[in-house]
């Protein structure tokens, strides 16, 4: 339990642990091991699973299912490409429609693969992964498959004019792979091939570049990365026009929030007759360093380079670039190691650049304001002259992408999505430049509303963290709540990684949450627990669920410095920042801590982790999804080294005394009373993991505290989501507890 102003007492190395009892649950597939998940399974499912689980679960999945949800689509050469799953289609259809018919309100669909026939005639449930059209012609595609929802994947081409696998075509095994097509018969890949070919963190250390036909282990290694370092990542920058360059990318991913950038023209490794080198001696001196600090992040458009610097940029020609900011430089430059960048944005106090797009003569920024969505529009041809996309409303996201910049016909076209917390999203097209406020967009599809949102309304407040900060929230709620306390809310947030948590509309959390309104009877065969042993007391009946999502420090909302200044031994700021929100909630009458829940995934799960051990006078229960949990051997597990610059290495006894002040498996305490819990994951996550989860769990059922519940599935990876129908289940399964844990309905 925290208390805000206790000494420290963490220990100064994690060798001063005692024994960990639960090691033995690391063994993911262990006979043993999973004898336990199923006994812990029986018994999860045995409390919760009952008519209003089926309910909540039977409505998430029709509207997941529903035929009126909007199909977006990626245009490539005269095709507009989907992928769908259905009731009746679960593992999903890959197919493409022209734009006429993607106009009508029944498009016409050309299936080119049924991921459902082919788990039956493979015997392998595949799970969709994407899919890379050749640039060239739009014939062929690189398809990438999971054989059970994790990040590992087999790459195989596809045929779109046959609608089948190229016999002898490429055809990568199954691992954590990134490839890029650089010409008709030459991809440039990073996979597993040996154990020397991963880095530490699990992922590919080495790029190849792979010609058709070849075995991959045959393939030259072009470019490696060392074995500490996250990983080796590759593109390419392949356009159809003629009098364009294309480009090799390789990037060496030092930690989550360092790399180093290298290209290099493809014409510099052409022969004569047309094919490309695959020599490793003829790309390493054909290969350009961008030679910029390792926490600027690096992009290519066309002849332009661009810097986002994660902190201030004082650049060799004294041009300073804000961290966040963005500025350009021309490629030639570059090449001569003179990189003299132009600020084009920089972000104020309240402003953060989130993501930008390109057409063919316009670059637009998506900006949050105060976590409110802003579009600018920089004209390319007009020394980037600066206008505002109108008609973003308040408490909504707006997205915005190309249609295909390389296409003339579409040049200067963009997809636009308006997405709001009681708002379906509304997909519209336009094109930049042609009226007086520099662009025109049509509406192109709605979606239909999946839950019942008369009555509520959004608002944003903001919460004072423990330094004073000023932490914005959105409530969703009833417009007239009852301000004592008895409303059954939840609390969302992240808090990691520069990730921005922002409006949206989600059928998930609205049946899940929004929909339930108390009866005011508790049910005797489901009551929860408090942390005081009594359940909980009779709410009125008619009260809706309150959904609260937190923009706290760790999150990307603010941009760079949001996030940097609640990483290491920054960490426990966005925990103070989340327990302050809640206590925000608590104080203006929102809620209380017998009706308040909170719920992560993830990161998020490490996140709600710390309120339940450190905070646990503030909520009523906590539902913890793939999480991390265990901060000492986070790094020997999956992927976690890769997370060091997040969060520390525990192995270093310096790192290892501010970790322990954040690592919920370490910070459970004798005697305590705790919120009921319930923890979730998947067998197949291959990022996180289960077994912290698992850890958590047998932790605390030995400490003999109550309600505390576990449940993995065997698949959907790190998601806990291969299909509809799974992603379903595991929040209905979180939503029932909560809500029973709460009102002991």
């Amino acid at each position: 339990m925290r208390e805000e102003d206790s000494p420290s007492t963490a220990p100064t190395t994690s060798a001063d642990l005692p024994e960990d009892e639960n090691l033995w649950l690391e063994d993911i597939h262990g006979e043993k091991q999973i004898a336990w998940v199923k006994d812990q399974n029986a018994k999860t499912l045995e409390r919760f699973h009952d008519d209003l689980f089926d309910s909540i679960s039977g409505d998430l999945r029709t509207a997941l299912d529903s035929d009126d949800r909007i199909p977006m689509v990626t245009k490539r050469g005269d095709h507009f490409y989907n992928f769908w799953r259905d009731k009746t289609n679960p593992k999903g259809l890959w197919r493409r429609t022209s734009w006429d018919s993607y106009r009508t309100a029944t498009p016409d669909w050309d299936v080119l693969l049924d991921l459902d026939e082919l788990a039956a005639d493979e015997d392998t449930a595949w799970v969709w992964s994407g899919a890379m059209v050749r640039r060239s012609d739009n014939r062929r595609a690189l398809v990438l498959l999971s054989p059970d929802g994790g990040d590992s994947h087999r790459v195989r081409e596809f045929d779109l004019a046959d609608r089948a696998f190229v016999d002898g075509g490429f055809d990568i095994p199954a691992a954590k792979t990134r490839l890029a097509w650089l010409d008709d018969d030459t991809v440039l890949v990073a996979t597993e091939t040996d154990a020397d070919s991963l880095t530490t963190s699990s992922y590919p250390r080495q790029a190849r570049a792979l010609r058709r036909g070849q075995s991959v282990d045959d393939a030259p290694i072009v470019a490696e990365v060392p074995r500490d370092h996250v990983a080796i990542f590759v593109g390419s920058d392949i356009r159809p026009e003629a009098e364009t360059t294309d480009r090799a990318v390789i990037v060496d991913a030092i930690d989550f929030f360092n790399s180093r950038m290298s290209f290099l023209d493809l014409d510099d490794i052409t022969a004569a007759d047309g094919s490309l080198s695959t020599e490793p001696t003829t790309w390493a001196d054909a290969l350009t360093p961008v030679e910029v600090p390792t926490d600027v992040e690096v992009g290519f458009e066309r002849d332009l380079v661009l810097f986002r610097p994660q902190s201030t940029w004082n650049s060799t020609t004294t041009t300073e670039v804000a961290a966040g900011g963005l500025a350009i430089a021309d490629i030639d430059a570059v090449k001569a190691g003179e990189i003299a960048p132009r600020v084009i944005f920089t972000p104020d106090a309240h402003t953060s650049l989130q993501s930008f797009t390109f057409t063919r003569d316009y670059l637009v920024l998506e900006l949050l304001s105060d976590v409110q969505s802003k579009l600018t529009v920089l004209d390319l041809g007009s020394d980037f002259a600066e206008s505002a996309l109108p008609g973003v409303p308040a408490n909504h996201m707006v997205g915005l992408g190309a249609v295909d910049r390389f296409d003339p016909a579409t040049a200067n076209d963009f997809w636009m999505v308006s997405t709001g917390f009681l708002t379906p999203s509304t997909l519209s097209y336009g094109t930049l430049g042609t009226g007086s406020d520099d662009s025109t967009t049509e509406v192109i599809k709605s979606a239909p509303a999946m839950f019942a949102a008369d009555g509520l309304s959004v608002e944003q407040h903001f919460a004072t963290s423990a330094d004073g900060t000023k932490i914005p929230y959105f409530q969703i709620g009833a417009a007239d709540l009852v301000l004592d306390g008895d409303n059954p809310t939840l609390l969302d947030g992240y808090g990691g990684f520069e990730v921005s948590r922002t409006p949206g509309y989600s059928p998930v959390v609205g049946i899940g949450w929004l929909s339930r309104n108390t009866t005011g009877q508790i049910a005797p065969d489901m009551v929860g627990g408090t942390l005081t042993g009594e359940p909980p007391h009779t709410l009125p009946a008619g009260r809706r669920g309150v959904y609260v999502l937190a923009n706290i420090r760790g999150g990307g909302e603010y941009g760079p410095d949001w996030h940097t200044s609640a990483m290491r031994e920054d960490r426990m700021r966005c925990y103070e920042d989340h327990s302050a929100v809640a206590r925000d909630l608590i104080a203006r009458g929102v809620t209380s801590p017998q009706t308040l829940a909170c719920a992560g995934g993830s990161n998020g799960g490490l996140l709600v982790g710390n309120m339940l051990t450190q905070y646990p006078d503030l909520f009523g229960a906590v539902s913890c999804g793939v999480p991390l949990l265990d901060m000492a051997r986070y790094t020997k597990l999956s992927a976690g080294y890769s997370w060091k610059a997040e969060y520390g290495d525990p192995d270093v006894a310096e790192d290892w005394a501010f970790i322990r002040e954040f690592s919920p498996y370490h910070l459970l305490e004798d005697g305590q009373s705790y919120p009921p819990v319930l923890f979730w994951t998947a067998t197949s996550d291959d990022r996180v993991g289960p077994v912290q989860a698992r850890k958590m769990a047998a932790r605390m059922q030995a400490q003999g505290i109550e309600n505390v519940w576990f449940f993995e599935d065997t698949e959907g990876g790190h998601s806990a989501a291969s299909d509809n129908e799974q992603t379903a289940f595991t929040r209905a399964l979180s939503y029932r507890f909560m809500w029973n844990a709460l009102t002991g309905e």
